[in-house]
């Protein structure tokens, strides 16, 4: 069931997606070889709990942490680690959701460790150009099929692969609500999005086969090849005025 929001509550969303967007500011400036995936997420829980915050991952189905930390080739749901330390050339998704008077903000972005390969920083470019595309396809009317083809396109155009397997997905008080978002489609085709629909765009791309697999702890999922994979995410609503608001952004 697709939950429509109020202004009012598209604006206390607005006020998770402004805290989310806090702490992936906060994460870019400690990003940097010899932290573990462990620090950042004792950094973001404590960052959360002092603004009166929750994190959403925290025990979400039994996920064991407060962020994802997803380093090269894992697509997403990374768990951090005081074994996993960032190296130089590495790529690094951090992935945050803080809870916020009962609504979710939900954000990523994908990090530079050091000094990357041109062809990471490639990867990583494409991924965010691919987010910004999606956003700029969504208005009022517009079809989920007009947003997946708008950044399938062009992460195929640059020789790049959409993952399938997980997708965006509609968002309030619950971390996950219809309805899901796909990253790849056909233009004009799929649900029409409308008036007061919150959800997240959140593309993973990959540098090779857009195929995965999860790892033995039930959660990591890595690329079959091996290959590096790059992602970043906004929430975004669509306002009852018909503009349309990343509430992840200030």
């Amino acid at each position: 069931m697709i939950i429509i929001k109020s202004e009012e509550e598209i604006d206390a969303m607005k006020r998770a997606g402004l805290l989310a967007w806090e702490l992936m500011e906060a994460v870019e400036k400690m990003i940097a070889p010899g932290i573990s995936t462990e620090d950042i997420d004792v950094f973001v829980e404590e960052m959360t709990r002092k603004r009166g915050a929750i994190s959403a991952p925290l025990h979400y189905k039994g996920f064991p942490k407060s962020i994802c930390t997803s380093v090269n080739e894992v697509v997403c749901h990374g768990i951090p680690s005081r074994k996993d330390v960032l190296k130089d050339g590495d790529i690094i998704n951090v992935d945050v959701t803080p809870i916020v008077d009962g609504f979710h903000g939900d954000s990523s972005r994908t990090f530079l460790v050091g000094n990357v390969s041109p062809s990471a920083k490639r990867l990583v470019e494409c991924a965010r150009r691919c987010l910004d595309l999606g956003l700029a396809a969504v208005h009022d009317g517009c079809r989920l099929g007009d947003v997946g083809a708008a950044i399938q396109r062009h992460a195929e155009g640059q020789g790049f692969q959409v993952v399938r397997e997980f997708v965006g997905h509609g968002i309030g008080r619950e971390f996950h609500e219809d309805p899901q978002i796909p990253h790849y489609g056909t233009a004009g085709k799929g649900l029409r999005l409308t008036r007061g629909l919150v959800f997240t765009i959140e593309p993973m791309i990959n540098a090779g086969d857009w195929r995965c697999e999860i790892l033995e702890d039930g959660w990591t999922a890595v690329t079959i090849d091996g290959k590096l994979s790059a992602q970043f995410e906004h929430t975004v609503a669509i306002r009852h005025d018909g503009r349309v608001d990343i509430l992840t952004l200030p």
